[in-house]
């Protein structure tokens, strides 16, 4: 379906009816697979042709693989059972003990923390640069580096790269360039058409829409992520049957949410910014945020993460989302239902203070996920 629209692939990539001629995708509960003679069983593990087990392969599994890649415009997908362990198979795939790999600062905080107390471990060192410094980027490679890592629009602050320019600089050092498109997705943003060279996603967010379950994916060029399924198929971070099939139904209205969230995220940072009680509001989507113009160029929505600062610091910033009646005062993002959080006691909890100090992390800062609410009335739960 290469030449069809985006919409169109949501909804018709990636499904192959069974011998029933079901309509929508079915579920594939199943463990194992049986094989018509021992013959066929050996060749299936001999060439990884088939079905075998459903750590390695799942017909549900596959179609929400399938359909990622076709809207990433990716070679291969390869699903994982969350977007941290899609992180993880990632880089133990990528780097070798005494190898090097450049991050950006401005990630989500267990993915920072993954970076700096688990990776070390296998021998693998790590330099953090600002996001949108290339020069910083740049600065950073050194002789054994194999991989550069990061988010944009980052998390919470919607901080954004030039994601073609860095693969500019990732290309010319024979650097794996892997860029996480959770806040985004492919709905909005398209890095591998940028140069990337790895997208990588955590489902659970904005591609599941409604919070129902984990997911993870790794796509791009099926040379790499061949690697990183074989990394999976040992270790066993698998995605289950049953979350494929919730996030494969999710990709069918993508689109249709991920506008909705822009819109709505827009009108809120817009009224924000009137209030005397905000000090500052982070939305990639305001003219006055210093990354709008770069994001315009690279995307074509702004995603529905708004941000901002309450003067009076962690006591005002508790008040406000103490306040709140309708809105659900919860960590995650993506979902339908508008979700509150304060980042530097949840999400970053586990940052040092010098680490939160760099990444902006301030305890007056509030992360709002815009769900599908009337807009009218989130200001109204938020309104002082």
């Amino acid at each position: 379906m290469e030449d069809k629209g985006f919409k169109t692939k949501s909804v018709r990539e990636g499904h192959q009816s069974s011998s029933e001629q079901e309509h929508s995708a079915a579920i594939f509960l199943t463990s194992s697979y049986r094989f018509d003679s021992a013959e066929q069983a050996a060749e299936r593990f001999e060439t990884n042709q088939g079905n075998v087990y459903s750590r390695f392969t799942n017909p549900t599994v596959s179609a929400f693989q399938d359909k990622l890649a076709a809207l990433e415009g990716a070679e291969k997908c390869q699903a994982t059972a969350s977007g941290m362990s899609a992180i993880f198979a990632t880089i133990m795939t990528i780097l070798k003990p005494g190898e090097h790999m450049v991050a950006s600062r401005c990630m989500f905080g267990t993915t920072i923390v993954l970076l700096n107390s688990i990776i070390e471990k296998f021998g693998i060192t790590v330099t953090f640069v600002d996001l949108s410094d290339l020069k910083g980027w740049k600065k950073g490679v050194q002789k054994n580096t194999k991989l550069f890592l990061l988010e944009t629009p980052s998390n919470p602050l919607g901080e954004v790269v030039e994601i073609e320019k860095l693969a500019a600089i990732s290309k010319e050092n024979d650097i794996i360039l892997a860029v996480d498109n959770c806040i985004m997705s492919p709905a909005l943003q398209r890095p591998l058409s940028l140069g990337a060279d790895l997208v990588l996603h955590s489902a659970t967010k904005y591609i599941d829409g409604q919070g129902r379950c984990l997911a993870g994916a790794v796509a791009g060029k099926a040379s790499i992520v061949d690697s990183i399924s074989s990394f999976t198929r040992s270790t066993g971070p698998t995605l289950s049957a049953f979350n494929a099939w919730v996030v494969l139904k999710g990709l069918e209205t993508l689109s249709l949410r991920m506008k909705a969230h822009s819109e709505s995220a827009l009108k809120l940072a817009l009224w924000l910014e009137t209030q005397a009680f905000v000090e500052r509001v982070h939305y990639v989507g305001l003219e006055s945020h210093p990354h709008h113009k770069v994001a315009s160029k690279q995307q074509t929505g702004f995603g529905g993460i708004v941000s901002f600062e309450v003067k009076g610091g962690r006591n005002e910033a508790f008040k406000l989302i103490n306040n709140t009646k309708m809105i659900s005062i919860t960590a995650n993002l993506g979902d339908a239902k508008t979700t509150i959080t304060h980042p530097s006691t949840t999400t970053h909890v586990r940052l040092t203070k010098e680490e939160k100090e760099q990444t902006h992390i301030s305890e007056s800062l509030i992360r709002i996920s815009v769900g599908l609410e009337n807009i009218e009335d989130i200001i109204d739960d938020i309104r002082p």
